[in-house]
């Protein structure tokens, strides 16, 4: 007959009580014992310290980490900051000018759109707007000019002489 062999002796698990005397029963145990209604039942697949065969492992101290290079891109952490992403202040400029004095609006709008193209920031359709309304406004009051102007000369030349 074969018995099996015996392992040596393992030190306690820091997770079981202290060995003491078993003869005592503390609060909550004894002949008129009842069951814990708070008491949760253990779930089933519970962890289960492993055993160390004798040989602690002492866990790796904060600070030392290990050496796996650079996350991949967009992976993890903060990256290089982006292009600014505000509304360029020349494309707003732009489209106020374009009602208060129009050839300032064209140009600023210009001015905006290589910003814009250069920098990636937002206020594309503001600078093309100004643009857009800089031109018409600024032939609106050339044409108003011009005709003022021929009204001018029409009316001066009426042949009145003296």
């Amino acid at each position: 007959m074969s018995y099996p062999p015996q392992e040596p002796e393992q030190p306690p698990s820091p997770y079981e009580p202290p060995p003491g005397r078993q003869d005592e029963p503390g609060p909550g145990h004894g002949p008129q014992a009842q069951p814990d209604p708070y008491q949760q039942p253990e779930p089933y697949g519970t962890y289960q310290q492993p055993e160390h065969h004798g040989q602690y492992q002492q866990p790796e101290p904060y600070g030392k980490y290990q050496q796996y290079g650079p996350p991949p891109p967009g992976y993890g952490g903060y990256g290089p900051p982006g292009p600014a992403r505000g509304t360029n202040v020349l494309a707003v400029l732009s489209l106020v000018f374009a009602f208060v004095f129009s050839p300032a609006g064209i140009v600023l709008g210009y001015v905006a759109k290589q910003q814009i193209r250069r920098t990636g920031e937002e206020g594309e359709q503001l600078a093309t707007w100004g643009l857009i309304l800089g031109y018409v406004f600024t032939a609106l009051g050339l044409l108003i000019c011009c005709g003022w102007a021929a009204l001018a000369f029409v009316s001066g030349s009426g042949g009145n002489s003296y």
